[in-house]
């Protein structure tokens, strides 16, 4: 059996998706490109042999596609994936599931309601699938270094992306964070706080570097910084604190330069080459489910709503001068806005 697979967007991470899944992963075709700038829809569809469609909605409907993953801008992923539901298709879309609170969990109640035994939402938190996260992950759980106490994440780019604001470095970059610190301890994040020294000068159109903590269910407490303009290359960092040892993240080993009596290494430009095989491996995994019909083994509708949910409270925080911010998972909380949110647990500063 072959998957058809259309993909909407066709920018960095839409070409990216159509290459690996044209070149590395079994089982699939690439189909069908939608993108609004067609010369780019096109240059994909050239290297894929897909078809150009002229809308996402074109696409979605198509006979040509069974599948569908969503690489468009994050405004728009909530109604391509909401026309997925309409037309019973498998999706997996990228992160964030949609950019709010209420939208993600408009989603998931879709969804519910349809009653499936099998979701048609797969989300593309891809860290899940980089081995050396899912070796800390077992080292973790099997007990080697005792009970978490805290985790020590960094996440660095060269430059930001243009056009972002202080809050979307929470909601499109450090959601990769808050995603991974619930799956690695395997709890849910019941509290947060935003912290910033001072910002470079480097992007004064936003607060960089940023400060978050993120205490989970379980006790443990996570301190994340995610600095969008380090400059000096892409890096990822996390270590795992227990009570009998500490589990780091294994860095890629890049060669090492020696002469004129120093040695010298390189980083990466940004996240394709350090977590290229993470996307392989997940896109392969997607599509090994559509074809024997198992539950996708990607992170969740649910996962991705616990997620904006904890980012939301995240810009609640740096509203609030640094408050902590409970976070109640339940239907209720979820349907608030960040400022409702702020507004009814400013109170529990801690």
């Amino acid at each position: 059996m072959t998957v058809r697979i259309g993909i909407i967007g066709a920018g960095v991470m839409g070409a990216d998706h159509a290459r690996t899944l044209h070149e590395s992963v079994s089982g699939v075709a690439v189909t069908a490109i939608a993108d609004p700038l067609i010369e780019r829809a096109q240059a994909v569809a050239a290297a894929t042999g897909a078809k150009c469609f002229a809308s996402a909605e074109e696409l979605i409907a198509s006979s040509f596609v069974d599948a569908v993953l969503i690489a468009s801008h994050d405004s728009a992923h909530a109604e391509q994936v909401i026309n997925c539901l309409e037309h019973r298709k498998p999706v997996l879309c990228e992160k964030p599931l949609a950019p709010s609170i209420n939208e993600c969990q408009d989603l998931v109640d879709r969804q519910r309601d349809m009653g499936r035994s099998v979701p048609l939402i797969s989300v593309g938190f891809m860290r899940r699938f980089h081995p050396a996260y899912q070796d800390l992950k077992a080292r973790v759980e099997d007990g080697t270094i005792g009970q978490p106490l805290m985790m020590l994440s960094s996440h660095r780019n060269v430059r930001s992306y243009p056009d972002a604001t202080s809050a979307s470095t929470i909601t499109n970059s450090a959601i990769h964070e808050i995603d991974i610190t619930a799956w690695l301890l395997d709890s849910a994040i019941e509290s947060v706080s935003w912290h910033a020294p001072k910002s470079t000068s480097q992007d004064p159109g936003r607060q960089d570097p940023q400060i978050l903590h993120l205490r989970t269910a379980d006790g443990a407490l996570t301190v994340v910084d995610v600095f969008l303009n380090a400059r000096y290359g892409y890096d990822v960092r996390c270590e795992v604190v227990g009570e009998w040892g500490t589990a780091e993240l294994a860095r890629p080993r890049p060669t090492i330069i020696n002469g004129q009596m120093t040695a010298s290494t390189q980083y990466a430009d940004d996240w394709r080459p350090v977590f290229a095989d993470a996307y392989r491996r997940q896109s392969q995994a997607w599509v090994d489910s559509l074809i024997s019909g198992r539950r996708s083994p990607l992170a969740t509708a649910e996962d991705a709503l616990q997620a904006i949910r904890a980012a939301e409270a995240l810009v609640a925080s740096m509203e609030s001068g640094g408050a902590t911010i409970s976070i109640n998972h339940n239907h209720t909380a979820a349907t608030m806005s960040a400022t409702e949110h702020k507004e009814r647990t400013v109170t529990n500063v801690r």
